[in-house]
């Protein structure tokens, strides 16, 4: 989660497309990627353990709702315009961002999205336990992303929420390795050639599409070519954090601990006062994360005292 939430924020960082590193910057939107696949893993851990509606509905509710009505609070309330603006809109947004459901307005869309996939979780779970064929079902739901983009009814009804569907496999995927996860299963150490050569395949075909055709392919094809690539990445960082430094670990554990508070404040409450400086690419990053981590712990902090 650390991992992940550190290439989401280098994603952000604008940078020209004319930069050589343009294309591997676009691919640090796979953390929400890693995101999805990490929490729907989580999420099967927590189900086993206490396979309960309610009480699945309220951890997810009180980890997830106060620090999103603070930050969109701080965020709609300020832009709200009472004689053009909607109260009703502007109620919509601040609960359920649901102008990224109607008009794919994109900013906090992860929360609306992570929201819907929480709602569901719980009725596959219990029907993979009750019917492990339907474990194949994200397949169907690849099917799906394809027919979103290129069946017009489809596309015409549902399409401005490609960013949506596209990352829907992924956190079932991530629902579906949770037992083998549990169980403690190991692949056979010849695996690791093959994860390597699905991270290089993927990664090369992801920064390649980004810096050669960015703007001229739909981006959902390389949402699911980000599928083997989030789970081979996912395997090779497990594998590389028990080599690290205990500091680095302890570093993203702690970045882990805050990302969602990290998500909600460093871009339209931080990077957006840092970047109009134009100090470059890695000075940007390096500001935002030095002002938005203390921000995100604070916030941390102050649910976790008001909700223990």
């Amino acid at each position: 989660m650390g991992a992940a939430i550190i290439f989401i924020v280098l994603f952000h960082v604008e940078l020209p497309r004319s930069d050589a590193f343009f294309g591997l910057r676009r691919c640090g939107n796979i953390g929400v990627d890693m995101f999805l696949f990490l929490s729907g893993l989580g999420l099967w851990y927590s189900w086993v353990k206490n396979p309960s509606f309610k009480q699945f509905y309220k951890r997810r509710l009180l980890r997830i709702f106060p620090a999103w009505l603070i930050m969109s609070s701080l965020y709609y309330i300020p832009r709200f315009n009472g004689q053009t603006g909607s109260v009703i809109d502007l109620i919509g947004d601040i609960t359920i961002n649901w102008d990224f459901w109607l008009h794919d307005e994109l900013t906090f869309w992860y929360i609306p999205a992570i929201m819907m996939l929480y709602l569901w979780a719980p009725l596959y779970m219990l029907l993979i336990q009750r019917s492990p064929s339907f474990r194949w079902l994200p397949v169907l739901m690849i099917v799906w992303c394809i027919c979103v983009q290129w069946v017009i009814p489809i596309h015409q009804a549902v399409g401005h929420i490609e960013i949506f569907w596209s990352r829907v496999p992924i956190f079932f995927l991530g629902i579906n390795c949770g037992e083998l996860v549990r169980k403690g299963y190991r692949m056979e150490k010849s695996a690791i050639w093959l994860i390597l050569l699905t991270f290089v395949a993927t990664a090369s075909a992801c920064i390649y599409l980004e810096q050669v055709r960015h703007g001229r392919f739909p981006l959902f094809a390389e949402r699911m070519i980000y599928i083997p690539l989030t789970v081979s990445l996912l395997i090779l960082l497990a594998e590389l954090f028990q080599h690290t430094p205990k500091w680095l670990n302890s570093s993203c554990v702690f970045l882990g601990t805050i990302s969602l508070e990290l998500y909600l404040i460093h871009h339209h409450f931080v990077m957006v006062y840092i970047s109009p400086y134009h100090l470059g690419y890695w000075p940007t990053f390096v500001l935002t994360l030095v002002f938005a981590v203390p921000l995100a712990w604070l916030l941390h902090q102050l649910i976790q005292r008001v909700m223990p």
